[in-house]
């Protein structure tokens, strides 16, 4: 599956910022894009969510953060091995892998351990006089390991608990040296064949693939025997038959540190410098290896894919957008501090709302949007532009709106009035609701502003919860230093705001806008805009 693509609008989202999300998702899919995503950054608004349900669309996914996780990275595929397989085995799948290092599982598919390349050849190594002829390995394993086959004795898988010995001496010598449960390497010499068995041999491993005669299979029958029938002479079968031994008798590691898809980069990073195992693995929800993360992936992390709609500012985008890679933004703002490693498309018309870019751009590939992504541009054109109000309105936006309108079968302002009646009523409504409708943050020069836009059918309702909302915003206010934080309270029918403010800078609303005033009001009548009527006032003063 290709990587995913993150579609976000920003923080303390307004219509204009969710609806650019789902109906550019719907653009970049009937494009040809896989696995897109619509994002949204915090809660609904009344009017998105009326809207919403109007059209029966589903929200955008909320999405918290796109710092960059273990999921996002290009992790090993790795199989692990079961904790019994022979360290042959385990050896074969280290070179078909190329990898150094194997999770261990159990029966039940669990995590027990690391099997590492060092952990086996030190195996081999560490062999001494004391020990180099005890074997404790399975029958499935010795198969595997000589390539042999099983000419007589159960074919079911049985625990091989003895010395190995080679039968190099005649057999009337053999007697003294074989004791019950030994492996023994014989050639295809019968007398020393018989005289293993009825010493009490577990197995023996017949070499060259020598036949061997009925009456050592009965007699081997009879004793309980074991035979296996491998290709390789006595000095191969010897030297592989440790080879046999199940990983879990070499395992070093078991204490074992591992993570999750879901962890972030940045949190692990400590973990693995401060350790020293070559990697680490990765274990899924239901327990499964997901794969398999060394130091190597933390030089070049692969970055969660972004294309931003309806901002380009840092302060209003999402966290851990440092860690992504931009691909677009597409915007009606003036262009702020996003920054990007490398040219991206970037689409930034001086138009009412995002939503009309959008729109513009389903007519530009030739495609029409579906009646509810239209219905839904339709709403979000009216929304940013206030019902062609604003003077940020232009006859593109009215255009596109009347497009929109009529593939969605609605009429365009009779649905304007409905949605703007049923969404800017206060009753209700919380002084955290109101307050973040639609609250943006502006980095201007070295000031910090935060404003807040609402919009009413009856600026009077706003008169009994001035007071309420000033000592909210002041509350805001000590917690995060604005140099102004204002509430513009934006009267659709009269075309007006009302401004509330707080911050130890509101002196500058009084330069900005050439007024007068006391207290922690004022009004401002034409003033529809904060993009185009509130910014750049402010800005020009503080330039």
């Amino acid at each position: 599956m290709e990587s995913p693509i993150y579609i976000i609008g920003h923080k303390n989202p307004d219509t204009d910022s969710i609806v650019s999300a789902l109906a550019y998702k719907e653009l970049k899919t009937r494009l040809g894009y896989q696995n897109v995503i619509a994002g949204r950054l915090g809660e609904l608004n009344r009017e998105t969510r009326f809207l919403l349900q109007y059209f029966q669309v589903e929200a955008p996914e909320r999405i918290h953060n796109l710092r960059t996780q273990v999921k996002d990275l290009e992790l090993d595929p790795i199989e692990p091995v079961l904790q019994n397989v022979s360290i042959r085995q385990a050896w074969s799948s280290m070179v078909k892998e190329l990898t150094k290092t194997l999770p261990v599982l159990n029966d039940r598919g669990g995590l027990v351990g690391i099997v590492s390349a060092g952990d086996i050849v030190r195996s081999y190594m560490a062999v001494s006089n004391e020990n180099s002829y005890i074997l404790r390995t399975t029958t499935k394993n010795l198969l595997y390991t000589l390539s042999a086959n099983i000419i007589a004795g159960s074919s079911a898988d049985r625990e091989i608990n003895g010395r190995v010995l080679i039968a190099s001496m005649v057999p009337e010598s053999l007697q003294q040296f074989i004791k019950k449960g030994d492996l023994v390497i014989v050639g295809d010499n019968k007398a020393i064949q018989m005289k293993a068995v009825e010493g009490g041999a577990s197995c023996l491993v017949v070499t060259d693939c020598f036949p061997v005669e009925q009456e050592v299979l009965n007699l081997a029958k009879e004793k309980n025997c074991i035979i296996l029938q491998t290709p390789y002479d006595s000095f191969v079968s010897a030297r592989l038959i440790h080879q046999s031994v199940p990983v879990s008798a070499f395992m070093k590691t078991r204490d074992i540190i591992s993570f999750s898809p879901d962890d972030y980069l940045d949190d692990i990073k400590e973990v693995m410098l401060s350790t020293r195992f070559r990697s680490y693995p990765v274990i899924d929800s239901r327990g499964k290896i997901f794969g398999v993360i060394s130091r190597f992936h933390l030089i070049r992390p692969r970055r969660k894919k972004v294309i931003l709609v309806d901002h380009n500012e840092i302060s209003q985008s999402v966290e851990g957008l440092e860690q992504t890679e931009i691909i677009e933004i597409i915007d009606h703002h003036r262009i702020a501090d996003i920054q990007t490693g490398m040219p991206v498309y970037f689409r930034n018309e001086p138009v009412g709302s995002t939503s009309t870019i959008i729109g513009r751009m389903f007519l530009e590939n030739n495609l029409q949007p579906s009646s509810s992504i239209a219905g839904l541009l339709c709403g979000a054109i009216l929304s940013d532009t206030v019902l062609f109000k604003s003077p940020t309105c232009t006859p593109v936006d009215r255009e596109i709106a009347e497009k929109m309108a009529t593939l969605a079968g609605i009429d365009l302002l009779a649905f304007g009035r409905e949605m703007f009646e049923a969404s800017t009523s206060t009753a209700g409504k919380s002084l955290h609701e109101i307050f973040y409708t639609d609250f943006k943050e502006y980095i201007l020069g070295d000031y910090r502003i935060g404003i807040s836009q609402v919009n009413t059918m009856n600026l009077e309702e706003f008169s009994p919860l001035e007071s309420q909302l000033l000592e909210f915003m002041q509350k805001i206010n000590d917690r995060n230093q604005f140099h102004i934080l204002l509430l513009m309270i934006t009267d659709i029918l009269n075309e007006g705001s009302k401004l509330l403010f707080v911050g130890k800078d509101v002196e500058i609303l009084k330069r900005a806008f050439g007024v007068e005033f006391t207290g922690n009001t004022l009004y401002l009548p034409g003033v529809i805009s904060r993009k185009k009527q509130i910014i750049p006032p402010i800005s020009s003063i503080l330039d």
